[in-house]
């Protein structure tokens, strides 16, 4: 774990990691984090000039119904924050289906094509307030795989400031699996700020359990925290 100064320090030294494994494996395989978390490091690794051209990306998530392009849906942000800025390859980087023909069935594919791609290096990961990581709430098994989930209550209301209004806000969502996340060969979790304090304090030292998604990171043997001074206020 490291603890940094600011929020920027802190994508700083998260990308270096992200950085440092390019370097060593130009076709690494990345996950993708979307939200507020994961955007420092983005930035931070925008400006290293990293050459990026030859990664492939899944994306742990994506919302069910918004209309393609919409500003919100997770593929817009991924080729917004991620693919243009760094330099990717459209093609290679993958975000879950959001309008699936087949809820029941919507994370088959995806789970077959994260195996074709030979697994995950590096899977970037932010922090909800209720501990869910990806759109995995509290209660989600710890062997579940991509799947079509409804977003817990407390998750819309996080998430308004980023739609306007709570009814704007999807009520369901596709997400990567905590297994899936948990096969990753390496885990980085970045957070900032004081409003995610007390999910790091649970998810670091508290019980390791389905009611708080996050703490599985306890359990993976390749794990990184990255935080800024007030997201580390509590530990």
């Amino acid at each position: 774990m490291s603890i940094h100064a600011s929020a920027g320090e802190a994508g700083v030294a998260a990308a270096e990691q992200v950085a440092e494994l390019v370097r060593s494996n130009p076709a690494a395989v990345l996950g993708l984090a979307t939200g507020s978390s994961p955007l420092p490091l983005y930035e931070a690794l925008a400006r290293k000039a990293v050459d990026m051209s030859a990664v492939t990306a899944f994306a742990l998530d994506e919302y069910i119904g918004l209309p393609a392009g919409h500003t919100q849906s997770y593929a817009t942000v991924i080729r917004t924050h991620v693919i243009e800025p760094l330099g990717m390859t459209t093609g290679s980087v993958h975000v879950p289906d959001g309008n699936p023909e087949d809820e029941e069935h919507a994370g088959g594919a995806y789970e077959a094509a994260i195996a074709a791609a030979g697994g995950i290096d590096l899977q970037i990961l932010g922090i909800g307030s209720n501990g869910h990581l990806g759109f995995n709430e509290p209660g989600a098994p710890f062997s579940s795989r991509t799947r079509a989930v409804t977003l817990a209550d407390r998750t819309r209301r996080d998430n308004t400031r980023f739609f306007g209004t709570l009814e704007a806000v999807p009520t369901r969502a596709v997400t990567q699996g905590l297994a899936t996340i948990f096969d990753a060969r390496h885990l980085l979790l970045i957070a900032h700020g004081s409003g995610k304090a007390q999910a790091i304090r649970r998810a670091l030292t508290g019980p390791v359990t389905e009611e708080f998604p996050a703490s599985l990171i306890q359990l993976h043997p390749s794990a990184t925290v990255v935080l800024d001074r007030e997201a580390a206020a509590l530990l």
